[in-house]
């Protein structure tokens, strides 16, 4: 029992208030209304209809039929709708959560870092003009040498070739020197 105690202790030492904060408030200002305050964010998502409507609102049409009543299977299928959306919208899939760590709570932290990863690829689609979520990704820096420049990189000695501008290991001794002794 303690094992588990600790594992649990671990995973709710991931979580972060301010960042599951900014989560909710850009999720609420994409859906355009606030989340009840009696529920926690993790308990008002868990059944995936709230993911659902969130890809639809970025990216309509994404998940075009998704469950409003049944059993947990129907509320998990939703959750796996909308990781199949998020995938297809561009999301790494390194960066999308396992179904459990919502909806059996194993790892809410995961689940916001996928709600970031989602806010991130916003910003990778021009037709998405709505609030971003997280830093904007960097863009390719590509860079167009030519032929001359290239060939004159080739002519300089790099330092992993051994040279250092003239500085040398000459004359360091650490340590007690190699003595060889003749005739012993």
């Amino acid at each position: 029992m303690s094992l588990e105690r600790a594992v649990r202790a671990k995973l709710a030492s991931k979580r972060d208030p301010q960042q599951e904060k900014e989560a909710q408030e850009w999720m609420e200002a994409i859906l355009g209304y606030k989340f009840p305050k009696s529920f926690p964010l993790e308990e008002y998502i868990k059944d995936g209809q709230v993911l659902c409507k969130l890809i639809n609102a970025i990216s309509p049409g994404s998940v075009p039929k998704y469950n409003t009543t049944g059993g947990q299977f129907k509320m998990m299928e939703n959750i796996n709708l909308f990781q199949k959306a998020i995938k297809a919208y561009g999301v790494a899939d390194i960066d999308v959560f396992q179904t459990v760590d919502l909806w059996e709570c194993k790892d809410f932290s995961q689940v916001v870092m996928t709600l970031f990863a989602l806010g991130r690829e916003t910003y990778r689609h021009p037709e998405w003009k709505g609030p971003f979520l997280g830093p904007k990704p960097s863009d390719e820096a590509k860079r167009d040498f030519s032929e001359e420049t290239l060939k004159a990189g080739q002519t300089i000695i790099g330092l992993q070739a051994g040279q250092n501008k003239g500085a040398t290991q000459a004359g360091q001794n650490i340590g007690a020197g190699r003595k060889i002794i003749i005739g012993k």
